[in-house]
C-alpha cells in the first residue's frame, strides 16, 4: 500500500526516484494511523466530558504513551489496537468501532470527523488545551486536513479503507489460527497434521514501505534509538532493521546529519569500518555543509566541524586498530584546535593521544597527568575523572599498593557524585572489582559488584529503561559469575551468562567480554573434571577472543596430556611475547607453570628457583593471590625435595590468603599439601605424636575432599580417599579404611590415568 501523503506531496519534486526537496519543510501531514491517534484522542476528551468513572485511571495509563504515539513512526491499526489495549481494553474497542465505522462508511463521515474535532477546544472548560502537546498535535491535524484538494481527501479516505481492510485481514486470520488450536487440542489427529502447518505469522504479511517521516518522528525516533543504543542495546532495533529505517529516512532528506551519525553508531555495533567511515564522513560533510553545528554561522562553526571530524576519525581508527591513520587524523584535529584556541578539543585530543600511545605498548603517564591538571582548570570533570581512572589503571600495572590506587580513586568519585556523573560512577565501581580481582582479595571484588548491581542509576532516560548495559555492568557480571564458578557454583554462573547473553547480544559492542569469561569457566570445569579433551576444544575460541590466554590453556591441555616438551615449547614462546608486553600476571602464572612441568620431569631443583622469581615479582607488584600461589607450589617442592619440616612453614604463611580468598579447587589443594606435610614431618616423630598428626590430617583431608567435590575434581577426590584408606589403614581403623578403599575403587574405574596425581 503506498502512504497517502508520499502521493500527496512528494511526487510532483521527485525525478527518477530522488527526492529534491526538503521534507521538513513541511512540519506534519495526514495519514491513517493519524486518524486513528485522532480517533484516540477525540474519545479521551469525550470520556472526560461525559465523566466516566475510569477516565482518571485511562488518562494515568494513557499518559506515557501519549508521546510515543503521538511523535512515534506509524504503525499498523493492529499494533496500535495492542498496545492501547494493554492500558485500556475499552478504550481500544472505542478506537477499532470508530475507525471501521468510517472505514465502511462513506466520505462524509471522516469530513463529519475532523470537523467535530474543532469541538474539544471550545466551553469555559475545554477538554483539551490549545497549547498542550495534544493541542498542538490537534491543531496541526486539522489544518494540515483543511489544506488538502477534494482528490488529495479522496486518496486519503482510500488509504484509510485499506489500513482498515489490512487490520482486518490479519484479525481473521488471527481467528482462524485460534480456531484451529482448539480443534487440535480436543482432537487427536494421529500424527496426520502437524500444528505448525496451520500457524499464520503475527505480523503483517504485507510490507509496507513507509514513506517519509515529518519532522518530529524523525527527531524522536532518532532521539530514541541512540538512547537506546548507549543505555539497553538489547531494547534497540537490530542493526539490520535500524539501518533499513535509516536508509529510508536518508531517502527523502539525504542532508539530514544526525541520521548519518546514528548510521555511523549502528555500523560500529557489527565492526563494519567502511560503513561507519562512510557514515562518519557524510555527518560532516552535512553539518558543514548546513552550518547546524553553531549558533553563529560563518568560519567558527565551519572550524568546529573540521576538528571534531578529525578527532572522530581519529577515534574511528584506534578503535579498528589502525593507528598510523589515527596519529595522522589526530595532528590534524590538533592543529586545528590550536589555530581556533579551542581549549576543550585540545583536552580531548590530549586524551585520545594518550589512549594510542597506550594501543603502541608505551604507557606516557606524563599526558595523562598533564590532561588532568589541566581539565581541572577548565572545569572538565568528564575529562578529569576519565584521566584519573587512566592514571589508575596505569599504575595497576605498575605496583602500586592497592591503598593508593583506593586514595586516587576516591578523588575520581567526588567528582562523580558532585557533578551527577552517573555513567563514570558505574566506571569506577567496575574498575575497583578489577582491581580487587586482580589483587586478589575477592570479597572485595564481590562486594563493589553488589554495590553496582544494588546502585540505581541517577539518571533515567526514554521508556523507563536506566544505564544497564554499559561496558560497567558488563564487567562487573562477568566477574560475579567468574567468583560464583570459582566456589563451586556453576549452576549459578550459568544462569548470570545467561543473562548477560540475553542483555547483551552477540552482535553488540561488550559481547566478547562474556565470551571469554564463558569460554574460560567451562575451560576450567573441564579441567577441573579431567575431560582435557573438551577443554581443548575449547582453546581455539579462549585464543580469538584473547590471544595469549588462548596458549596459556593450551599449555596447560598439553601438561594435563603429560605432553610435557610440547608444553615447554610453547610457554617459552609465551614468555617472550609476556615480558615484551610487560604483561607481569601472566608472567608469574607461566613461571609457575613452567615449575610444574619440571616436577613432572623430576628435575625438583630446578623448579625452585622459578618459583622464586615468580615469588620475588608477585610480591613487588603486590599480587597477593600469586604471592599465595607461589608460596604454596615452593612448599611443594620443598616436600619432594625431602624437607617436609621447611615445607610445613612456608605453607603456614599462604595458607591463610588461599582459604580466604581463594578458589575451592586452591583450598583443597592447600589443605591436601598440608595433610602431605604433616604427614612426612611426622615419619621420624614419637607413636603418640605421629598418632595426632595422621588425626590431624585425616581431618584436613576430609575438608579438602569438601572442597575438591565442590569443584567436580574428581581426580583430587580419588588421591584423597588414597591417602586416607593409608592413613586409617597405620591407625588400625579397618573400618573407616574399607569405606574409603570402596569409594576410592569407585572413582578408579570411572576416572582415566594419566599418571602419578601431583599437586599443581
Amino acid at each position: 500500500m503506498a502512504s497517502v501523503h508520499e502521493s500527496m506531496f512528494f511526487n510532483p519534486m521527485m525525478a527518477n526516484g530522488v527526492v529534491h526537496a526538503n521534507i521538513f519543510g513541511i512540519k506534519d501531514w495526514v495519514t491513517p494511523h493519524k486518524i486513528s491517534i485522532l480517533v484516540l484522542l477525540h474519545e479521551m476528551a469525550t470520556s472526560k466530558e461525559q465523566g466516566t468513572p475510569e477516565v482518571e485511571t485511562r488518562r494515568l495509563h494513557m499518559n506515557k504513551l501519549n508521546l510515543p504515539l503521538l511523535q512515534g513512526p506509524d504503525m499498523t491499526l493492529l499494533q496500535l489496537l495492542k498496545t492501547i489495549g494493554e492500558c485500556c481494553p475499552k478504550l481500544a474497542s472505542a478506537v477499532s468501532t470508530r475507525v471501521k465505522l468510517m472505514a465502511e462508511g462513506e466520505l462524509k463521515d471522516m469530513e463529519n470527523f475532523f470537523y467535530s474535532l474543532q469541538n474539544v477546544f471550545s466551553g469555559t472548560e475545554p477538554a483539551v488545551h490549545k497549547t498542550s502537546v495534544i493541542g498542538l498535535f490537534l491543531r496541526h491535524m486539522i489544518l494540515a486536513y483543511n489544506k488538502l484538494s477534494f482528490s488529495q481527501v479522496y486518496k486519503l479516505y482510500t488509504a484509510l479503507q485499506q489500513y482498515y481492510q489490512s487490520y482486518e485481514k490479519i484479525s481473521s486470520k488471527t481467528a482462524e489460527r485460534e480456531d484451529t488450536d482448539m480443534e487440535l487440542t480436543s482432537l487427536d489427529l494421529d500424527g496426520k497434521m502437524e500444528k505448525k502447518e496451520l500457524e499464520f505469522p503475527t505480523r503483517d504479511e504485507e510490507i509496507v514501505d513507509r514513506g517519509p517521516l515529518s519532522q518530529k518522528q524523525a527527531e524522536y525516533f532518532l532521539a530514541q534509538q541512540a538512547s537506546l543504543l548507549k543505555n539497553n542495546e538489547n531494547k534497540a532495533l537490530s542493526p539490520a532493521a535500524l539501518q533499513k529505517e535509516l536508509n529510508n529516512l536518508l531517502k527523502f532528506n539525504p542532508d539530514f546529519s544526525e541520521a548519518h551519525y546514528l548510521s555511523y553508531l549502528n555500523s560500529l555495533r557489527v565492526q563494519d569500518y567502511f560503513s561507519a567511515m562512510h557514515s562518519l564522513l557524510h555527518y560532516f560533510d552535512r553539518l558543514i555543509l548546513t552550518g547546524s553545528d553553531s549558533k553563529s554561522s560563518g568560519e567558527d562553526g565551519f572550524g568546529r566541524s573540521l576538528r571534531y571530524a578529525a578527532l572522530n576519525l581519529a577515534a574511528l581508527n584506534c578503535r579498528f586498530g589502525h593507528h598510523e591513520q589515527a596519529q595522522f587524523a589526530l595532528q590534524e584535529a590538533i592543529r586545528i584546535a590550536q589555530e581556533s584556541s579551542d581549549h576543550v578539543c585540545l583536552q580531548h585530543c590530549l586524551s585520545w593521544l594518550y589512549i594510542l600511545e597506550q594501543m603502541k605498548g608505551s604507557d606516557n603517564a606524563v599526558l595523562v597527568e598533564h590532561s588532568v591538571k589541566k581539565a581541572g582548570q577548565l572545569g572538565l570533570p568528564y575529562l578529569a575523572s576519565l584521566g584519573i581512572q587512566s592514571l589508575v589503571q596505569q599504575r595497576t600495572f605498575s605496583g602500586r599498593s592497592a591503598n593508593k590506587l583506593m586514595d586516587a580513586m576516591k578523588d575520581s568519585d567526588m567528582l562523580h557524585w558532585k557533578h551527577g556523573l552517573s555513567e563514570l560512577i558505574d566506571v569506577s565501581i567496575a574498575q575497583k572489582t578489577a582491581i580487587w580481582k586482580m589483587y586478589g582479595q575477592s570479597t572485595m571484588a564481590l562486594q563493589q559488584t553488589q554495590l553496582l548491581l544494588y546502585m540505581h542509576s541517577l539518571e533515567s532516560v526514554n521508556m523507563d529503561i536506566h544505564q544497564n548495559n554499559t561496558e560497567a555492568m558488563a564487567v562487573v557480571l562477568c566477574h560475579l559469575a567468574e567468583l560464583h564458578a570459582e566456589q563451586g557454583y556453576y549452576s549459578a554462573a550459568s544462569e548470570i551468562l545467561k543473562h548477560l547473553k540475553d542483555r547483551f547480544p552477540p552482535h553488540s559492542q561488550h559481547a566478547k567480554l562474556w565470551m571469554l569469561f564463558d569460554q574460560n569457566i567451562q575451560f576450567n570445569r573441564a579441567m577441573s573434571d579431567g575431560k582435557y579433551h573438551i577443554a581443548d576444544s575449547l582453546v581455539p575460541g579462549i585464543a580469538a577472543l584473547n590471544g595469549p590466554e588462548g596458549f596459556y590453556r593450551k599449555a596447560l591441555v598439553l601438561k594435563a596430556q603429560n605432553q610435557i616438551t610440547e608444553s615447554y615449547r610453547l610457554l617459552q614462546k609465551l614468555l617472550d611475547h609476556c615480558q615484551k608486553k610487560k604483561s607481569i600476571e601472566m608472567l608469574i602464572k607461566i613461571l609457575i607453570l613452567e615449575a610444574e612441568l619440571f616436577w613432572r620431569s623430576s628435575c625438583h631443583a630446578v623448579a625452585v628457583p622459578l618459583l622464586l622469581k615468580a615469588l620475588a615479582l608477585s610480591r613487588e607488584y603486590h599480587l597477593e593471590y600469586l604471592t599465595s600461589e607461589a608460596i604454596l607450589h615452593l612448599a611443594f617442592s620443598q616436600l619432594l625435595l625431602g624437607i617436609p619440616e621447611q615445607a610445613l612453614n612456608v605453607l603456614h604463611m599462604a595458607i591463610e590468603p588461599i582459604l580466604a580468598n581463594g578458589t575451592v579447587l586452591d583450598r583443597g589443594r592447600a589443605m591436601l599439601l598440608l595433610a602431605k606435610c604433616q604427614v612426612a614431618s611426622a615419619a621420624s616423630c614419637p607413636a603418640q605424636e605421629k598418632a595426632e598428626a595422621f588425626e590431624s590430617a585425616i581431618e584436613n583431608l576430609n575438608e579438602a575432599k569438601i572442597y575438591f567435590e565442590k569443584a567436580d575434581c574428581g581426580e583430587r577426590i580419588r588421591e584423597v580417599l588414597y591417602l586416607q584408606a593409608r592413613l586409617f589403614n597405620t591407625l588400625g581403623k579397618t573400618k573407616e579404611r574399607n569405606k574409603c578403599a570402596m569409594m576410592f575403587r569407585q572413582l578408579h574405574q570411572e576416572l582415566p590415568t594419566y599418571g602419578v596425581p601431583l599437586l599443581s
